[in-house]
């Protein structure tokens, strides 16, 4: 026997020294954890408590006026076997989200990294000229007006001079325009927090790799970024791909505000459509939640999905 041999260390006592030392991290930093406990609070209260109510109310015929009766999976097997609207509204959001997840995410990096390299206050400047749409209030309104059906929208008044367009198109209520009319909306206003977080990773790494990739060889900006600037930046890329995911998985405001409600032909149906329509409009609000949990359980999914594609970029 090899006296040399270190005696395994229990897993009980791994796990207790890391539950002590989580504690102790807490106290040193609990004026942290104290600012951190409004947002918490009401995190958990306006959104972690709902999600999980939902799973259990998907299972129940729920008006809000009687009490919740159980009827099991009948739910979900009319969403799937009997609802036609819902299974065009995954296809919908299927498309919607195929298209606008990755060209959002790929614009908010490539605008990031564009202004990381202007110089001084034009980074500022510039990073609150693309974030400012989503800080507006009723953005559709001024997008009504571009795609107004009539000669006078901006869209069909433009496309006419050009000699484009010889009458004007009825951009939305046009069942085969609303789909694409919709996705230019929500890339517009697609720059969120994403885009702020991958904007903080470009500010966040030290200029001296870029210095030490230059002694190894590193000889432009495309090499800089490929073998620099991207496997420094895991955490924020991937919480800028989770964020375009939700995003695109959840959009439902753009359609509904932009478009009648329903759009014609359901064109631009999303899912989240589908739920308003019978949670906040019919008050069916068990079969509302069964749609949300499917919802939810998409969205888990791709996020596995990204984070496994992103997974080589993080620590650990």
């Amino acid at each position: 026997m090899d006296n040399n041999t270190t005696p395994a260390i229990p897993v009980k006592r791994i796990e207790d020294s890391k539950f002590r030392y989580t504690l102790r991290e807490m106290s040193r930093n609990k004026n942290a954890y104290g600012m951190l406990a409004p947002f918490f609070i009401l995190f958990t209260i306006m959104t972690a408590v709902p999600v999980l109510m939902s799973l259990p109310m998907g299972f129940t015929n729920f008006n809000m006026v009687s009490f919740p009766q159980w009827v099991g999976f009948e739910n979900f097997y009319t969403m799937f076997m009997e609802d036609e609207v819902f299974l065009i509204s995954i296809q919908n959001t299927l498309v919607f989200a195929i298209i606008t997840g990755p060209l959002s995410y790929i614009m908010a990096f490539m605008l990031a990294w564009f202004i990381h390299q202007l110089p001084g206050q034009l980074k500022t400047v510039f990073t609150f000229i693309f974030y400012a749409p989503t800080l507006a209030g009723n953005v559709f309104a001024t997008w009504q007006l571009i795609f107004s059906g009539d000669a006078h929208g901006l869209a069909n008044a433009y496309l006419m001079d050009m000699g484009i367009l010889t009458r004007s198109r009825e951009w939305l209520t046009d069942g085969n325009l609303i789909m694409g009319v919709v996705i230019i909306v929500q890339l517009w206003i697609s720059l969120g927090a994403g885009f702020l977080a991958i904007r903080a990773g470009f500010q966040g790494i030290p200029g001296d790799r870029y210095e030490a990739g230059a002694i190894e060889g590193i000889k432009n900006r495309a090499q800089e970024l490929l073998f620099i600037t991207i496997p420094a930046m895991g955490p924020q890329l991937l919480f800028a791909a989770v964020m375009q995911i939700v995003a695109s998985f959840a959009a439902g405001d753009v359609s509904r505000f932009l478009t009648a409600f329903p759009t014609t032909d359901y064109r631009a149906h999303s899912i989240m459509n589908h739920a308003f329509d019978y949670g906040a409009l019919r008050f069916e609000m068990g079969y509302a939640a069964a749609i949300c949990f499917v919802l939810f359980v998409s969205m888990l999914f791709a996020n596995w999905g990204i984070k496994k594609l992103l997974g080589k970029y993080l620590d650990g």
